[in-house]
């Protein structure tokens, strides 16, 4: 993926963190059905996202206060809302609880359900391929704005 300014992800701390307008960070392993927990720390006016199987973004952002519900915070970008949607915590350390089956997803915000058991009806923006039958990578985005830190990202096989 090109780079042009050089921004490269981080660890600090133990923490990884995003360079902001930088590179997608992708691990090399694929995964079908999955459980997936992450920490991260969104400080004022950044952006990114977990995307799942390298096709559907869940949101992670403190930006986009003003764009449609499924852009914001915990969303599965472009298609699917938190309900109810979770209060705002700049720079504060949260975490997301995922369960991925097929096309349904369940997230967990700190402890709240705010997606539960839906279908993603489609890929987002930015995926990899469209190959939604097939397993696929976990990808941190490192290329909008800001420094999100991850931490604690434990993923595991999913139970029908």
């Amino acid at each position: 993926m090109e780079n042009p300014g050089g921004a490269v992800w981080k660890v600090e701390n133990g923490n990884l963190v995003s360079p902001g307008n930088g590179p997608e960070l992708i691990n090399d392993s694929k995964f079908q059905d999955f459980k997936l927990h992450v920490e991260f720390n969104c400080p004022a006016d950044s952006n990114s996202g977990v995307y799942l199987r390298g096709r559907y973004e869940l949101q992670v952002e403190t930006d986009s206060i003003k764009d449609p519900p499924s852009h914001r915070m915990g969303g599965v970008y472009g298609f699917l809302a938190p309900s109810p949607e979770p209060p705002r915590r700049l720079g504060e350390w949260q975490s997301f609880d995922i369960t991925l089956v097929g096309r349904w997803i369940t997230v967990v915000q700190n402890g709240q359900t705010t997606i539960d058991n839906q279908e993603i009806p489609g890929i987002t923006g930015g995926a990899l391929d469209s190959h939604e039958e097939l397993p696929g990578p976990i990808y941190l985005q490192g290329s909008e704005s800001g420094r999100v830190a991850y931490r604690n990202i434990v993923i595991t096989p999913a139970r029908n």
